[in-house]
């Protein structure tokens, strides 16, 4: 602004001098022009007095750096001269001045020389006698006046720019000073000159329209940081070039990294061949989609342009985490799979079974054996159905199923109870340890959890060996242990015990009755409770399975 204001005090000052050069010149000009031309004609009109008395010898007589005196007869012939010699002079009859004598008694004309850049003014008289009397006299012109006067108007220029930037500097400080002291912040409060006022008041009014703008586009940012931080899928925003302009921590896991650089490519997060065609494909316009697979993770990515009225201005990439959808369907496959294993074992005996006694291939005395045949194998499918039913609830989760206070010890008492008849056929010594704890919990999923332990103790156990639960109440939580002197289970296998169908001797399946689901239910039921499992097994010397309930789920 100060520059501005030297710039304006500048140029005008400039023209305020050039104008006033110019009205100077031409008044000198006028006041020489008028002021020559009456001192001439004074000087002729005494010339001519002393020529009436003195003749030719009075004009010899004058200074000779007077104005130049030259004397005409009636034929234009040069009497006398007063800087050159007359005879040699050419005949002034034409002269303009000394025509206009002749005629009317007094005549005036003006001579330029481009050479000398100087003008002669010329003054003439008609005497008595009817000679004429002539008076030249050398005047500057406007050049040589504005020439004669280009260093005394340089020096006032410089002094006149001097003061102006003088001024300008004391102008300007005064009209920026209180500008500068202006509190942007609170504008209205600022002592000011009048002028300013209603500027003030304007940058007052657009301060609270834009704090007002900022804290609506702050809330907006939170409420929008807040969604996107809590959510499960990842999200990059792009720009053209493919530099990472806005993300969330969902696509940093979901990725596998451990942060973003500013501006950095998404090129350099992933170099799998489809995730750089997906983006690319974005980048130029198009929706695309693909499966991303990396560390042990499934994860769908969804590539959109982003258009500003015919062109791509970016891209938006949405991740979603497939790993347990992936994994659910893995296992539905394996379930489906096992599952039609499993029961056609049981549905082919009994089909063979019935299909040779339609046909009366059995004598009449086998009947009963074939029907008992029958009858256990269906008793197999009705409990595999049980337990898959069971699992099916339990992979539901909470729906249907409400949490009640639990007394552990009476849960244990009655699935010990329903398995003394089995423990009993196999000689197996069955016996309970348990003290009085409670927990939050599913009562039925809680008796088939127990049930299930002892039950696979007993069936994988060695002839007369024994089985033990026991309950303790261990303050916050509560633990379940069952240990058995069973067969065992190898090392290798001890992970997969857990997995639906899943028997440790396969050698033994024929032998040891049971679905393979025992363990699955456990599993399903212990995580429904929030509860811990863990298992301890050497095999020939038994095993020991360890839960452990919050009694607050």
């Amino acid at each position: 602004m100060t520059k501005r204001i030297f710039r304006a005090i500048f140029y005008v000052t400039l023209v305020i001098l050039i104008a006033a050069m110019v009205i100077i010149l031409a008044f000198i000009r006028d006041f020489n022009k008028n002021n020559y031309r009456e001192q001439m004609r004074n000087e002729a009109i005494y010339i001519a007095d002393g020529l009436s008395y003195g003749g030719i010898s009075y004009l010899e007589s004058l200074p000779k750096d007077s104005n130049r005196i030259t004397w005409i007869d009636q034929d234009g012939v040069v009497l006398y001269d007063s800087q050159a010699d007359a005879s040699t002079m050419e005949n002034h009859k034409e002269r303009e001045e000394v025509q206009e004598a002749l005629a009317s008694g007094r005549g005036e004309s003006s001579r330029y020389s481009k050479t000398l850049a100087e003008k002669t003014e010329n003054f003439a008289l008609r005497l008595e006698d009817g000679t004429v009397l002539r008076i030249s006299a050398t005047t500057l012109t406007t050049l040589s006046i504005f020439l004669s006067m280009t260093q005394p108007m340089a020096l006032v220029l410089v002094l006149a720019l001097v003061l102006a930037l003088f001024l300008a500097s004391k102008t300007s400080k005064y009209i920026t000073k209180p500008l500068e002291e202006v509190d942007l912040e609170h504008p209205e409060q600022a002592l000011v000159y009048d002028e300013l006022s209603p500027f003030l008041r304007r940058i007052a009014a657009q301060n609270r329209q834009i704090q007002k703008q900022m804290r609506q586009m702050q809330h907006r940012q939170r409420e929008f940081r807040t969604i996107t931080e809590n959510m499960q899928e990842g999200i990059l925003v792009l720009d053209t070039k493919g530099e990472v302009l806005s993300y969330n921590t969902g696509a940093i896991r979901l990725l596998g990294i451990d942060h973003i650089s500013e501006k950095e490519t998404i090129y350099a997060l992933n170099r799998s061949e489809g995730f750089r065609t997906c983006v690319e494909a974005a980048l130029h316009g198009s929706h695309r989609e693909t499966t991303l697979e990396q560390g042990g993770r499934s994860c769908q990515l969804l590539a959109n342009p982003v258009m500003e009225e015919e062109f791509v201005a970016g891209a938006v990439l949405v991740l979603f985490d497939n790993t347990e959808k992936a994994e659910r369907e893995k296992l539905r496959r394996e379930f489906t799979a096992n599952v039609s294993h499993e029961l056609k074992t049981p549905l082919t005996s009994i089909s063979g079974f019935a299909e040779i006694i339609k046909n009366g291939m059995v004598r009449q005395e086998d009947i009963p054996r074939f029907a008992e045949n029958i009858y256990q194998e269906a008793q197999r499918l009705i409990s595999m159905v049980q337990d898959i039913i069971q699992l099916s609830r339990l992979d539901e989760g909470e729906s249907g199923m409400e949490k009640i206070p639990v007394d552990l010890a009476a849960v244990a008492q009655s699935a010990v109870s329903r398995l003394r008849p089995l423990a009993e056929q196999k000689e197996i010594d069955l016996q309970i340890d348990v003290e009085p704890a409670q927990i939050m919990g599913v009562p039925h999923v809680l008796e088939e959890i127990l049930y299930n332990l002892c039950d696979n103790a007993i069936l994988y156990n060695k002839e007369q060996g024994s089985v033990c639960l026991r309950i303790r109440d261990e303050g916050a939580q509560a633990s379940v242990t069952v240990s058995d002197t069973g067969i065992g289970i190898p090392q290798e296998e001890q992970e997969r015990v857990f997995e639906r169908f899943y028997r440790v001797s396969r050698s033994r399946s024929k032998e040891v009755e049971g679905t393979g689901l025992g363990l699955s239910i456990v599993k399903h039921g212990a995580m429904l409770h929030d509860a811990s499992v863990s298992l301890k097994s050497e095999p020939g010397e038994g095993t020991e399975i360890h839960l452990v309930f919050p009694k607050k789920a």
